[in-house]
């Protein structure tokens, strides 16, 4: 009797253990899953793409005749002032005596004092914008005073000032490079005049900068029109910047732009001057076409601040499309489209609470959320196919 007693309790045993067993196959488990807190914070929505400075207004000095330049003494980075020689040619005797060569250089003092004109025409009308825009920008100043104006009126029209200084000063230094090219037709055309084959002919820089580049450096023969030098003033700094026209479409001149690291210690600020207005195609890391669109970035950020940087430099640039002063703020790898509408899983007790949201702004790493959820709340980063509503989960 005992011996039958002890074969039904080890049987009953067994059958518990393998009830337990079975209910803990058929019984789902917790799903691994990685959370988020929402926040309230600023909102911005920004283009991030690769960019490079260079010099806004640039130089090309050219050979203005025929014949043989002297060895340079110069070298880049060194400071030129306006009316500096640059360089000397000496031009062979036979092709400055020609006389299809002096009509040539006749026709070029006409094309500079043409150019001479321009140039004069342009710099006035920069300086009767510049008028203007200083105007508009002390009838903003009083109307913004009396709190009839918006601040954001203020801002543009403080812009659009900064913006024809800059328009002045490059016409004025355009004006100025004209005269120079002038003064060279007209001693290129009086050297060839000159009978005398000692006389040499002076290259003279057009402005005040540095020499950004020397292309003929060693002594020899050149031709009419060949490129010498590249000139330029560093100071004077903007920002080329590609991005896709997708990404193009939403920025607008005067958007505010921030360039991060271009090898100083802080962040700079910029401004939006410029989306050129046609595409260009090329062709990506991963050989895939793309069309893009240059955007100018000018630096509002203190020289002081970035002394250090130069043309050419590689930078990163992110430009803010859109922005909002506080929201709340999910990642977008929480957010999943459900239908019509946007959905996150909420975590609560345990368990991933599927909830559909209103998303106000979204941006390429996060959502600001008009409704459907509060700061403080625990959302799940990129939901696993096999997360349901009201999943038992475990947290990474």
């Amino acid at each position: 009797m005992k011996r039958r007693t002890t074969s039904i309790l080890g049987t009953l045993l067994v059958l518990a253990l393998a009830a337990l067993g079975l209910y803990w196959l058929l019984v789902p488990q917790p799903i691994l899953v990685e959370t988020a807190r929402v926040e309230s914070l600023p909102f911005q929505d920004t283009v991030e793409e690769d960019g490079r400075t260079r010099v806004r207004e640039r130089y090309l000095v050219s050979a203005p005749l025929s014949g043989r330049v002297q060895r340079l003494a110069l070298k880049a980075g060194d400071s030129v002032r306006a009316g500096q020689k640059l360089a000397t040619v000496t031009p062979p005797v036979s092709p400055l005596l020609d006389p299809r060569v002096r009509l040539e250089l006749e026709a070029q003092v006409g094309v500079a004092e043409a150019a001479l004109e321009e140039a004069g025409s342009l710099y006035e009308q920069a300086k009767v914008l510049l008028a203007q825009a200083g105007a508009d920008l002390k009838r903003t100043k009083e109307l913004a005073e009396r709190n009839v104006a918006a601040a954001a009126q203020l801002e543009r029209q403080e812009f659009l000032f900064r913006s024809a200084e800059r328009q002045a000063y490059a016409a004025e230094r355009r004006w100025h490079a004209a005269t120079h090219v002038l003064e060279q037709a007209r001693a290129a055309l009086k050297t060839a005049n000159d009978s005398d084959p000692t006389e040499v002919f002076p290259i003279l820089s057009p402005i005040d900068g540095l020499v950004l580049r020397i292309i003929q450096e060693s002594e020899g023969v050149v031709l009419q029109g060949s490129p010498l030098f590249e000139l330029g003033d560093p100071r004077d700094l903007e920002i080329a910047v590609d991005v896709l026209t997708t990404d193009a479409a939403r920025i607008k001149d005067g958007d505010k732009a921030i360039i991060e690291r271009w090898g100083g210690s802080t962040d700079l600020q910029g401004i939006v001057r410029r989306v050129e207005p046609s595409g260009f195609t090329k062709v990506s890391a991963l050989g895939v076409e793309e069309q893009r669109v240059w955007v100018i970035v000018d630096i509002s950020s203190p020289r002081e601040t970035w002394t250090g940087l130069g043309d050419g430099y590689r930078v990163e640039v992110k430009i803010v499309v859109d922005q909002a002063d506080q929201a709340i703020v999910v990642p977008i790898g929480a957010l999943f489209r459900r239908g019509d509408a946007w959905t996150v899983f909420v975590v609560a007790e345990g368990r991933a609470n599927l909830r559909k949201l209103e998303v106000a702004r979204l941006s390429a790493r996060i959502a600001a959320i008009a409704q459907g959820i509060r700061p403080g709340e625990t959302v799940i980063l990129y939901p696993p196919a096999a997360l349901a509503d009201g999943s038992r989960i475990r947290l990474q």
